[in-house]
């Protein structure tokens, strides 16, 4: 017993000791790494994992910040559109099992968490005719909603709907209608044509949307977002339903919907707008005679009174680029942003490898990583799955392309847009957050590193890195003092993801309305204090010694570290520089001096109350001096 005692004793002592040990060096954070590359090499090939260390790195450094927030995210995927649900339904059940699994399954599959689903027809439908949920004979109305029904979905769409709930209970739905039904339009005709002008007419649309609400939550599928039309500038779609309508008429509906929504289903958000980025000059060209283009139709919604019912706006990807939502986000901060539409798509002789290639690189560039760095709380692309003609569908595109596709021989294969979704779908979950992180990139393409970074609700952090670049391309990611260093094959993306509660990072100093000067190129040195690794400071000249950069902060500011980052501009760092600050622009502090290696360099300052803050280079060297940020910690 006393040996037993003793035993027992040292291995208590030798548990504290260990505990001990652990406390002043804990276990070294590990990041796990995953890799689609555009010759599909690797398809979500999840590679060994690599571990954080407090070595520093000359490479070009993705810098985490967990402590800036930007939007909350809530899911990612596409649509069940009927002809998805057609193709989907053909498949053995074993296969259409499997297929779901890899679509909607978190751990065996990419875990979508967002479907956006047509009420109604679209240009994406197997039936022989469109339709929508209260479908007439010519000439006549339904103004009490009697022939109402949504059989049409219950025999296909609702039933993969609820397997996809059952498969991924965090999955959200919205919906979005093509056209509200005949009857109510002018011209009568789901294709073209305007609601009515009638009072009486935009009360039955917002009942009409509401009763499809009501019907779909009685059919297991609550619906979390409603948009009021589809595309509403698209006045000529070719064969398929759409509907013109101006702001106007959709605030008209919205000012009706709102409060009869808020009564039978408060989870129900509504968005506006849901068309391009900018107004597409082919919808400019078809405005009627006399009317407004309505080239700010999301700003003029949000400026009528229905604005007090709209969640905020959803954008679709074939006209303009992201930063079009900044702009909007920056004009109205209170509402909210979506992405809820984009087709991969190709030309007729483009070959399967070539399909695959150009769509993985554009959806990274714009879509995974554009829209949202440009504020959006999802990503949605088309049609979930289509068959190898690009099919079914009634008008409109004949070269699309979903997620999955059912090929003659009857396998499914994965495209390119599973993988874009999928790097975003299966580590970034619903209600994660986006949080800073550097980034070099382009949406148009300038071969450097693009990324965007995400908390999740368990407090892992998920950073996914496009390399624009066709070459391979390595670089390094630092959280705070902590860092490693990767190698990605060219035009690939990688998502990693580590426990983000082992690493801590100092508090970042917001640079909002400061502004910068320059001894050269001095009209391009704002770009240097933006937040926006992918506009670059250059000097555009040759390094000497004397040449600088000043930043006025607009206040006093508190920080102790000052970051020089030239980002993806190779060699272009200053080999020796000074760092000093003031109040007054005219007394200056004791120069920080120092030498660089690397992209990027960390300046200790001894903990300042200052304004403004003088960078100077002192080397020699053929390589311009380039900033592509300036970051200021405290």
């Amino acid at each position: 017993m006393r040996t037993t005692a003793i035993a027992a004793a040292l291995a208590l002592a030798a548990g504290s000791l260990t505990g001990t040990a652990q406390a002043h060096h804990p276990p070294t954070a590990q990041a796990r790494i995953w890799v689609t590359t555009p010759d599909r090499a690797e398809l979500l090939h999840e590679r060994t994992p690599v571990a954080f260390s407090r070595d520093t790195s000359d490479l070009t450094t993705i810098t985490v910040d967990p402590r800036t927030s930007y939007q909350t995210m809530d899911g990612f995927g596409a649509a069940i559109t009927d002809s998805s649900a057609d193709v989907l339904s053909r498949l053995s059940p074993a296969l259409r099992e499997e297929t779901l699994r890899k679509l909607f399954d978190p751990k065996q599959g990419i875990g979508v968490s967002f479907l956006r689903q047509p009420v109604g027809s679209s240009d994406f439908t197997a039936a022989a005719e469109h339709y929508t949920f209260d479908d007439v004979a010519p000439g006549q109305t339904d103004f009490g909603l009697k022939q109402f029904s949504i059989k049409h979905d219950e025999k296909q769409v609702l039933p993969l709907l609820r397997r996809a709930k059952q498969l991924n209970p965090a999955l959200e739905v919205m919906a979005s209608p093509w056209s509200p039904p005949a009857w109510m339009k002018t011209g009568d005709s789901l294709v073209g044509g305007r609601l009515k002008d009638d009072p009486q007419v935009y009360d039955a649309y917002a009942r009409y949307l509401v009763k499809f609400v009501e019907a779909y939550t009685r059919a297991g599928v609550p619906v979390d977002f409603l948009s009021i039309q589809n595309e509403p500038q698209n006045r000529k779609p070719g064969g398929y339903p759409g509907t013109d309508m101006p702001v106007r008429q959709e605030a008209e509906v919205i000012s009706r919907l709102g409060p009869l929504l808020h009564k039978a289903s408060p989870r129900t958000k509504i968005l506006g707008y849901d068309h391009n980025w900018t107004t597409h000059p082919g919808d400019v060209g078809t405005t009627p005679p006399g009317e407004d283009p309505e080239t700010d139709y999301p700003y003029k919604l949000l400026q009528t009174s229905a604005a007090k019912w709209i969640a905020g706006t959803a954008y679709h990807c074939y006209s303009g680029n992201a930063a079009a939502q900044t702009a909007l986000h920056n004009a109205f901060p209170n509402k909210g942003i979506w992405f809820t539409e984009c087709s991969g798509s190709h030309g007729a002789n483009d070959t399967p490898p070539q399909i695959f290639r150009g769509t993985l690189t554009w959806h990274a560039r714009n879509l995974m990583l554009g829209t949202t760095r440009n504020w959006a709380k999802s990503v949605v692309n088309w049609n979930i799955a289509l068959d190898s003609t690009g099919g079914p569908h009634l008008g409109g595109c004949g070269t699309c392309t979903g997620l999955v596709t059912l090929q003659a021989d009857g396998t499914v294969t994965t495209d390119a847009e599973y993988y874009t979704i999928g790097h975003l779908s299966k580590f970034v979950k619903p209600g994660a957050v986006r949080i800073g992180s550097t980034s070099y990139g382009t949406t148009g393409w300038n071969g450097q590193l693009m990324t965007a970074a995400f908390r999740n609700p368990d407090g892992t952090t998920a950073l996914v890195v496009h390399n624009e670049n066709d070459a391979p391309r390595k670089f390094a990611v630092a959280v705070g003092e902590q860092s490693f260093e990767y190698e990605l094959p060219g035009g690939s993306i990688g998502t990693f993801t580590w426990p983000s509660s082992r690493l801590s990072a100092p508090t970042p100093v917001s640079l909002a309305g400061a502004t910068a000067t320059a001894t050269v190129n001095g009209t391009e040195a704002g770009l240097a204090v933006d937040a926006d690794g992918s506009t670059v400071w250059s000097s555009k000249a040759a390094q000497a010694p004397g040449q600088s950069i000043q930043l006025d902060l607009g206040k006093a500011q508190v920080f102790r570290q000052v970051a020089l980052d030239s980002g993806g501009q190779v060699g272009d760092f200053a080999t020796s520089w000074d760092v000093a600050t003031s109040n007054d622009g005219a007394h200056w502090s004791k120069p920080v001096t120092g030498t660089s290696t690397g992209q990027l360099t960390t300046v200790d300052v001894k903990p300042s109350y200052a304004r403004y803050v003088r960078i100077t280079s002192n080397g020699t060297s053929d390589h311009w001096w380039s900033l592509a940020d300036v970051r200021l910690y405290r």
